[in-house]
C-alpha cells in the first residue's frame, strides 16, 4: 500500500495546540481531596470552642434514643453497617466541615457588637485548633455586597483572619470563605482582588485565601450560563442556596423546599458551569428542625429525602443547621454510597479483566469511569 505524505498545515496545529492547554488550564479535571458531605452552619455569636463537641454529643444522644435507620428508609440488608458507621462517625468526627455566619443567621448588629463577635469567633477556632477539634474544612459567611454591606465584610474578614493568625501563629489549613448573594459578576474580581491585599497584608501564601460562591439569586445562573468565573483561580466551590433562590423567584412560601423543579434547574446550571473545573459544588440546607424528641423521626424521614433528592442530582453535600441533621445526613449518605459498592466494584474489575458481569452488562468506558469515581467518593465518604 502506497504510503501518502502531505505537508501538515503548522500554524493550524499550533492553534490546536494552545488551544489544548488552555483547556487543560480552565479544565483540569474532578475535584481533588476529600470533599466534606455537609457544611454546618453556626451563627457567630454562639460559636465557642466547645460547638463541634456539643454538636456531635447531641447528635448521638438523638441516635440512641431513636431508629434513625428505620426513619431514613435504609434497606434492611444495609442497616446494621450503616448504624455502626453513624455512630463511629458522630463519635469522632461529627462536623466534616464549619462555617462561622455572619450573614443571614446572624444578622445586622451594631459595629461594636458584630466586631466583639469576630474576635470571640476568632479565639474559639484557635482554641478549636488547640484542641485536635478543628474541623478540616472551616471558615466564615461574610455579609454581602449585594446588600451595600461590602465594608462591613470585609471588616468582619480581615479582623477574623488577623486574629487568627495573630493567636495561632499561622492560619490553620482547611480555611474558606463563604461569599453570599452574588448578583453581579464583577463582585467575583472584586473579592479575589481584595483576598489577594489580605495575604500579602498577613504574609500568607499566594492564594491561600480561596472562597466559596453563593448561588442563591437567578442573576447568579444568568452569568453562569456565561461560564464559571475564574478570579484568578480562587473559587473552590460553588453552594446553592435554597430558600433565597426559591424567594427570589417568586415562589410561595410552601413551595421553598430544596426538592422543587426551580431548584434542579439551578443545581444543573451549576454542575454545567462547573463540570471539568476542580470546583466542588455542594446542595442547600432544609428548614425542618424538630421542637421536641418525639418530632425527631418525622424531621429525619423529611431530611433523609431531600439528601437523596441531592445525592441523586450529583451534589454530595448539603448544609445541616441542627444536630438531628448529622444524624440523618450521614445515615442516609453512608446507606447511598454502602449500596452499590460492591457491585459496581465487581462491574469495573469485569470490565478491566474484559468480562461480562454476572448482570450480563458489558460498561462502556464512560461508565466505568463514573463507577471508579464513585466508588472513590465512597470509600473518602465512609468511615472505617
Amino acid at each position: 500500500m502506497r504510503t501518502v505524505k502531505r505537508t501538515l498545515a503548522t500554524p493550524a496545529l499550533a492553534a490546536v495546540e494552545a488551544a489544548h492547554r488552555e483547556q487543560r488550564r480552565r479544565f483540569p479535571g474532578p475535584p481533588e481531596g476529600r470533599q466534606p458531605v455537609h457544611t454546618v452552619y453556626v451563627p457567630a455569636d454562639r460559636l465557642t470552642e466547645h460547638t463541634v463537641r456539643d454538636l456531635g454529643v447531641e447528635a448521638l444522644r438523638l441516635f440512641r434514643a431513636h431508629d434513625a435507620a428505620a426513619a431514613c428508609d435504609v434497606a434492611p440488608g444495609l442497616a446494621d453497617a450503616v448504624r455502626a458507621k453513624v455512630e463511629a462517625k458522630l463519635r469522632a468526627e461529627p462536623v466534616e466541615d464549619l462555617r462561622v455566619d455572619f450573614e443571614d443567621g446572624y444578622g445586622t448588629r451594631p459595629d461594636a457588637e458584630e466586631d466583639a463577635h469576630v474576635l470571640s469567633a476568632a479565639g474559639a477556632v484557635v482554641r478549636m485548633r488547640e484542641a485536635g477539634t478543628l474541623p478540616r474544612r472551616w471558615g466564615l459567611r461574610i455579609k454581602s455586597f449585594a446588600d451595600g454591606a461590602w465594608d462591613r465584610g470585609v471588616r468582619t474578614l480581615d479582623g477574623f483572619l488577623t486574629e487568627i493568625v495573630a493567636r495561632a501563629g499561622q492560619l490553620p489549613p482547611g480555611f474558606v470563605v463563604t461569599f453570599p448573594k452574588v448578583m453581579m459578576r464583577e463582585y467575583l474580581d472584586a473579592f479575589a482582588e481584595i483576598l489577594a491585599d489580605l495575604e500579602m497584608g498577613l504574609s500568607l501564601p499566594p492564594r491561600t485565601l480561596r472562597f466559596e460562591i453563593q448561588v442563591e439569586a437567578p442573576q447568579t445562573v444568568l452569568f453562569l450560563l456565561q461560564g464559571a468565573p475564574e478570579c484568578d483561580g480562587r473559587v473552590a466551590a460553588a453552594h446553592f442556596g435554597v430558600f433565597d433562590y426559591t424567594a427570589a423567584c417568586g415562589l410561595a412560601p410552601h413551595e421553598q423546599r430544596l426538592d422543587h423543579p426551580a431548584c434542579d434547574f439551578a443545581r444543573h446550571v451549576m454542575q454545567v458551569a462547573f463540570a471539568g473545573t476542580g470546583v466542588e459544588l455542594s446542595d442547600g440546607s432544609s428548614n425542618i428542625a424538630p421542637v421536641t424528641d418525639a418530632d425527631v423521626p418525622a424531621v429525619w424521614r423529611a431530611h433523609a429525602a431531600h439528601v437523596r433528592h441531592s445525592l441523586s442530582h450529583g451534589f454530595y453535600q448539603g448544609w445541616d443547621m441542627h444536630p438531628s441533621h448529622l444524624v440523618s445526613r450521614f445515615t442516609t449518605a453512608y446507606a447511598f454510597h454502602l449500596a452499590g459498592f460492591d457491585a459496581y466494584a465487581e462491574r469495573v474489575r469485569a470490565w478491566r479483566e474484559r468480562q461480562a458481569t454476572d448482570t450480563g452488562v458489558m460498561d462502556e468506558p464512560a461508565t466505568v469511569k463514573t463507577l471508579a469515581a464513585h466508588l472513590r467518593r465512597a470509600a473518602a465518604a465512609l468511615p472505617g
